[in-house]
């Protein structure tokens, strides 16, 4: 998200008193990772929480294999690790920016970060359960605190961090995956037995989640939320804490990028294409075998949760910067075309396309809507995200010729810049 203006006096992030181009360039990414992030949130919107772990849940239907495949190959994970990084870039931009008024930026910071957890809770509150910006805002405060070391020791932190969490989990999940496989196939151990019973607790669990988000999906707004409230008031303070290990090291990495040059021209653009062959290609190789499994196995529960929380994070992320490093090249040679321009205006309206697709879901999917999520199966998502494309892309550049920055962009600034005094 972004909430720099166009303008060459108040804007906290301009680009004629920054680098137009590293913003451009930004803008573009950001855009489209956040119509990216659009084809996973699409199954959050239909569905129960946990349809998002498995074309498998709710109920097993005709070609909800292939869809899952696809997303899972290609943006499950990668959308928002991409989004993550760009976050920890603006945040280097934002702090530039408000300097450069001789304010502080890190306090600057801070502030812009308290307001961004209020709008995410209200978010989660009024809206939906999915909500990234609170958990970016609590770990963009660890982020800040960190962000004046060296570019090398934050990599350094970030991937060490990363890499031990996501991996250590990940070998954890290994036997609880391979006990499951033996109770699923009918070979278990005597000593198994207990593991059994497990299986059968976690199915009950599952089945209690599902039933529980699909009233909250299927309830009136008013009703939504005092059921949010009453069942889970404290969700978006678990999701960051449970997301921490990801976000706030993506945050450094893209903080790292960011003073490193990566921006502009700090890299060369050979070392900018060795990242997006490695990233892309180790990445991919890493993901494929990983969806063939879970396909081959008939997406079993046990094993989808650790697949999507731990076990695919490493492939994930070393794929999301692939893809940075490719769109970065994409840019300069695709700048003019229309799209490429309707993609950055995307991006500079993030924020609003980010909570308004979840307006314009809801108002399809949920209870206080047309109620279509009971009705549609999973197969015709991709339509919906079509549609949503189609609304991200098309009101920015008419929007921002008009007014210097989206509408929740500029309530965020105002609200950031509240009561501080210019300097003199």
């Amino acid at each position: 998200m972004t909430d720099h203006a166009s303008d060459q006096s108040a804007s906290p992030a301009s680009p004629s008193r920054g680098d137009p181009s590293r913003i451009a360039a930004i803008d573009f990414v950001r855009g489209i990772a956040v119509l990216g992030i659009l084809t996973i949130n699409i199954t959050g919107f239909w569905g129960p929480t946990l349809a998002s772990f498995s074309p498998a849940l709710p109920r097993v239907e005709p070609g909800a294999d292939a869809w899952f495949a696809l997303s899972f190959l290609l943006f499950e994970g990668k959308m928002r690790a991409l989004f993550t990084l760009l976050f920890g870039a603006s945040m280097m931009l934002f702090i530039e920016a408000a300097e450069r008024r001789g304010l502080n930026g890190d306090a600057m910071q801070a502030r812009r970060l308290f307001w961004l957890a209020l709008f995410g809770y209200a978010h989660y509150l009024l809206l939906w359960w999915g909500d990234i910006l609170f958990p970016y805002a609590l770990c963009g405060l660890g982020a800040l605190v960190l962000r004046r070391l060296r570019p090398a020791a934050l990599a350094a932190i970030a991937i060490a961090v990363f890499c031990a969490a996501h991996g250590l989990d990940g070998i954890g999940d290994l036997p609880g995956i391979a006990a499951e496989q033996r109770v699923l196939s009918g070979h278990g151990t005597a000593a198994e037995q207990a593991e059994q019973a497990e299986q059968a607790a976690m199915m009950a669990r599952i089945a209690q989640s599902m039933a529980q988000d699909t009233q909250i999906l299927n309830a009136g707004f008013l009703q939504a939320i005092r059921l949010r409230f009453a069942l889970a008031p404290f969700l978006p303070f678990k999701i960051a804490l449970a997301t921490a290990t990801e976000t706030l090291p993506l945050m450094l990495v893209g903080i790292a990028l960011f003073r490193s040059g990566f921006f502009t021209s700090g890299w060369s653009r050979q070392a900018i294409v060795r990242l997006a062959v490695a990233g892309i290609g180790i990445g991919g190789m890493l993901t494929l075998p990983v969806l063939w499994w879970i396909w081959a196995h008939h997406f079993p529960p046990r094993a989808m949760l650790g697949v999507m929380d731990h076990i695919a994070a490493i492939p994930r992320a070393i794929m999301a910067l692939g893809y940075l490093a490719a769109l970065m090249l994409c840019w300069p040679g695709t700048r003019a075309h229309p799209l490429a321009r309707r993609l950055a205006a995307a991006g500079r309206c993030a924020f609003t396309n980010y909570l308004g697709t979840t307006v314009l879901m809801g108002a399809v999917f949920s209870g206080w809507g047309l109620g279509l999520g009971p009705e549609l199966p999973r197969m015709w998502l991709p339509a919906f995200v079509v549609l949503g494309w189609i609304a991200m892309l098309a009101w920015p550049a008419w929007w921002l010729a008009r007014f210097r920055q989206g509408p929740m962009e500029a309530a965020w600034r105002r609200l950031t810049f509240l009561f501080v005094a210019r300097p003199s």
